[in-house]
């Protein structure tokens, strides 16, 4: 079956169309894609392809989910409800040993606290369950002193983050997310996927890597110990990615680490409604936060995955975009972020995972495109 491209760009922007149909209608199995952005609040693109994936369809949305959670906590500081500057302990009271009764919630949200996982590993059920997750490492011992260095808390940082909320406002951050940004902007980015929506709903699809590709799995070095215990691959059996997204405690509980389902609409939605509003609602976020969520929070090297000065306040930080961009990219290949100074909020998702995982490389071009159009105008 050929791959077709669907949907509409504004005038102007048929650049990134023509980047977007270059790469999913090229020699390689479709990624089954969405591409959707929004320009100073106005959808300028909004297009997907695929041979079974349309612009309304609903998958697992990983790591971008993580850009909607943070979002909560910063929206919780901005109003003072949150104090990042206090020790995690202080909301928390269980959080305690082995030095996390120093960690600041703020040194939390950036992925400092040495928590990435227990020896033992977690189980589908358990991973989806964030207030189990929370409970097990409040016990656990770090991998590293808290504070002291910083990792990618792949599968964990929504779950102790989220325990945090909930001590503060007695609500999961699934439903404070819920409540005051899923349903008022009306965001089809979902923690917990309705039965309602179920019908829209398709899974993830396995990567199928070309030969060249094959060959460098093949060449490639063993992975860091770090990684393989954050990504949950230390336990037997280890943790299949698409079958995380894919489970049924996983989609229906939408663990707020890497659980969400959605489409890019809503996740150039998210980000829109995070810098300028969206739908006559105002910005989520003021100037002063979206400067704070952007600024460097983590110098130097990440512990767990490749990445130097990685993070902002938990956002990931938007290196090709600019110094004020911040979003989350995606295990399957997707991405979202937001530039406040082009007013680009950017939405990508693929159904079928890309090689070798994390952010896609069609971002690249992608992006260059959106900013090339975005500073022309």
């Amino acid at each position: 079956m050929s791959v077709t491209v669907n949907g509409t760009v504004a005038a102007g922007w048929e650049p990134v169309r023509e980047e977007f149909e270059a790469f999913v209608t090229g020699e390689h199995v479709s990624p089954e894609a969405q591409l959707s952005v929004r320009h100073h609040g106005r959808v300028v693109v909004d297009l997907w392809g695929g041979e079974d994936t349309e612009g309304d369809t609903l998958t697992g949305v990983y790591s971008i989910t993580k850009g909607a959670a943070h979002l909560v906590v910063a929206l919780l500081a901005q109003e003072g409800v949150l104090d990042l500057e206090r020790p995690v302990s202080s909301y928390w009271p269980e959080f305690t040993g082995h030095g996390k009764e120093r960690l600041t919630v703020r040194q939390l949200v950036a992925h400092g606290s040495g928590l990435i996982n227990t020896p033992e590993g977690f189980s589908y059920e358990e991973i989806a369950d964030d207030a189990l997750v929370a409970a097990r490492l409040a016990e656990a011992k770090p991998y590293w002193e808290p504070g002291t260095a910083y990792g990618y808390h792949a599968f964990v940082i929504g779950a102790l983050t989220g325990e945090v909320v909930r001590r503060v406002t007695g609500r999961s951050l699934q439903e404070v997310y819920e409540e005051r940004v899923r349903a008022p902007y009306g965001l089809d980015l979902y923690m917990g996927l309705p039965a309602s929506e179920e019908g829209r709903w398709k899974p993830v699809l396995e990567m199928v890597p070309t030969p060249a590709q094959l060959e460098l799995l093949a060449a490639g070095e063993p992975l860091p110990e770090l990684m393989k215990i954050a990504f949950n691959w230390h336990r037997e059996p280890a943790m299949d990615l698409v079958a995380y997204a894919n489970h049924p405690q996983v989609k229906g509980r939408g663990p707020a680490s890497a659980g969400g389902v959605g489409t890019a609409r809503a996740v150039a939605d998210l980000y829109a409604a995070a810098i300028g509003g969206l739908g006559g609602l105002p910005a989520l976020l003021k100037p002063d936060t979206l400067a704070d969520v952007a600024r460097p929070h983590t110098p130097g090297a990440d512990s767990v995955v490749p990445e130097a000065d990685h993070f902002g306040l938990g956002f990931e930080r938007q290196h090709a975009v600019g110094p004020e961009a911040f979003g989350h990219c995606a295990a399957s290949g997707g991405l979202g972020f937001a530039d406040p100074v082009t007013g680009i909020a950017y939405g990508y998702t693929r159904r079928r995972f890309g090689f070798p995982g994390g952010t896609a490389p069609e971002n690249g071009p992608l992006t260059a495109a959106v900013l090339k159009v975005a500073r022309g105008l």
